[in-house]
């Protein structure tokens, strides 16, 4: 049985014919490093530094604009709670589908549980209902059978943070989106492509349609 992830989920919302080709043929176009380099070292630094390992030879292979990010993050109010886990694998099962991703970080202060993603480049438009955001929180409730958990897109390009609490409402909204697309995805022979999304996308030097 396929597990759902939030970019799987977002890729065929995007565009179905580019979900065809990334998950169901597995053929992934190359891409640039750099354009990721500065967001992997910083989830590597944050995760070491999360569990009590020494990172001060590693901080010093940090250019200044990492630096910089690295310090802000370093500094931010929910980075600074207790970690309860780093880089963390959760799923749950809603119905016949299971959802699940990898959590930069869980964090709690009290009985509130806090899920970090560290944001190099820009958050999404609608956090609050973005793919990430609800598997993230439906997975970690389920997980520790509370709701008392909330969401943190933490912005570091512009110092800010993003915070979603998990209701009632939410979560019920959450379950009905995601088995809704999730049904869809099983259920669909048909992955025709979203004409708006060709620009930027990695797959149009090799798609046809």
């Amino acid at each position: 049985m396929t597990n759902f992830s939030p970019n799987m989920l977002k890729t065929f919302k995007d565009c179905p014919k580019r979900y065809y080709f990334r998950y169901i043929q597995q053929i992934s176009a190359p891409q640039k490093s750099t354009l990721f380099e500065k967001g992997k070292k910083i989830h590597a630094l944050a995760n070491y530094y999360l569990r009590g390992d020494d990172i001060s030879k590693l901080e010093t292979t940090l250019n200044n604009e990492e630096m910089a990010v690295w310090t802000k993050l370093k500094n931010n109010v929910y980075f600074n709670k207790t970690c309860v886990n780093s880089e963390y694998n959760l799923s749950c099962k809603i119905e016949n589908f299971w959802v699940g991703g990898r959590l930069d970080a869980l964090v709690k202060e009290n009985e509130q549980y806090y899920i970090l993603d560290y944001k190099t480049g820009s958050i999404p438009r609608d956090p609050e209902y973005d793919y990430q955001t609800m598997v993230y929180l439906l997975a970690a409730s389920y997980f520790l059978q509370t709701e008392k958990i909330s969401f943190v897109y933490i912005d570091l390009r512009n110092d800010k943070n993003h915070k979603i609490d998990l209701t009632p409402e939410l979560k019920e909204k959450y379950k009905i989106e995601l088995k809704k697309v999730c049904d869809i995805i099983i259920h669909t022979n048909e992955y025709k492509p979203n004409k708006n999304a060709c620009k930027y996308c990695e797959c149009k030097k090799f798609c046809y349609s």
